[in-house]
């Protein structure tokens, strides 16, 4: 799983993962909606992320933002890995990410058992960090979680819609029900074990192919599979035209993306809250999936996508 990374060996990431590296950010912006007065005007802070596009992307946001508020900020966006950019805003290396309330919860707290509704998983995710030194602030409404998908044909075809539909139809007819997926999730106890076992599905081996991630999204838009695994805001679902399948019983850990501040950082520029609110209140799965899709589908840059998207949304304005 993207969000998740691989765990082994992380805590002596420090160095390793570039994290003394980084470029200053130099865009040329003054506060829209967001940063006006200037309240970090002072402040020297650095951004980090994972490497993929949305971390990068969401990243970027951040970064933006606080300049915007007249800080100067240094980016280190694009750790490898979800653990050493963590560590890095632990440690105080970083000042700050967007992360994901299910990796927090699951990966980092060592809880094995998601919190089905979203807001709750958030709040217990916020009080176990605060021992940590981190502070997570409002949690966004993107929700980058696993999903089945097919497309379009094979959706009229075989007319499911949830991931109950998809285990009456294995049971019913065997054969239709075939799967692309990668092999983190075909092992993972919140992948597709975990999946089978809550649903009642029983998917026989010889259906299941684990691939790439990103050949499992051209796989299932061509029906050589009936189902791809894939991420909710990735982009290549809209361009696609994929169908997602609805996770009814809501088996899959909710993966809100929320900022998650160093808490010392936080204390001596408070209205870095209220800088980056208005900015994570906007963001939904059908936003990521637009500017994901930009650099997916189109090869735009990360850091760019997210300056123009900030631009119209009215939140910095061009200096």
């Amino acid at each position: 799983m993207r969000r998740v990374g691989v765990v082994v060996g992380v805590l002596v990431l420090a160095s390793a993962c570039g994290l003394t590296s980084g470029s200053p950010m130099v865009d040329d912006v003054e506060p829209g909606s967001i940063g006006r007065g200037e309240p970090l005007k002072g402040a020297s802070l650095t951004v980090t992320s994972k490497e993929f596009t949305e971390q990068l992307i969401l990243g970027a946001m951040m970064g933006i933002a606080f300049e915007a508020a007249g800080a100067d900020v240094l980016d280190r966006t694009g750790i490898q890995g979800s653990v050493g950019a963590r560590e890095a805003v632990k440690s105080g290396d970083a000042d700050g990410m967007y992360e994901y309330t299910g990796t927090a919860w699951i990966t980092y707290q060592g809880n094995s058992e998601p919190i089905a509704d979203p807001r709750a998983q958030w709040a217990a995710v916020r009080k176990a960090d605060l021992r940590n030194g981190l502070t997570w602030l409002a949690p966004a409404a993107l929700n980058n979680t696993y999903a089945l998908a097919m497309n379009r044909s094979n959706h009229k075809k075989y007319g499911t819609k949830t991931l109950s539909d998809v285990a009456a139809l294995s049971a019913s007819d065997p054969g239709a029900v075939t799967l692309c997926v990668e092999s983190e999730f075909a092992n993972r106890a919140d992948g597709l074990p975990g999946m089978e076992k809550a649903y009642g599905m029983s998917v026989p081996a010889g259906n299941i192919t684990q691939m790439d991630t990103g050949i499992i999204y051209t796989q299932a838009a061509k029906g050589s599979c009936t189902y791809g695994e894939v991420f909710t805001t990735d982009g290549r679902i809209k361009s696609m035209n994929l169908a997602v399948m609805r996770d009814d019983r809501k088996f899959f850990p909710n993966y809100n993306a929320a900022p998650e501040i160093n808490s010392r950082t936080l204390k001596e520029w408070p209205a870095i809250e209220e800088v980056l609110d208005p900015i994570t209140r906007r963001l939904n799965n059908a936003v990521a999936q637009e500017l994901n899709a930009k650099v997916d589908v189109e090869g735009e840059d990360p850091h760019q996508v997210a300056l123009e998207w900030m631009k119209e949304e009215g939140f910095v304005k061009e200096g």
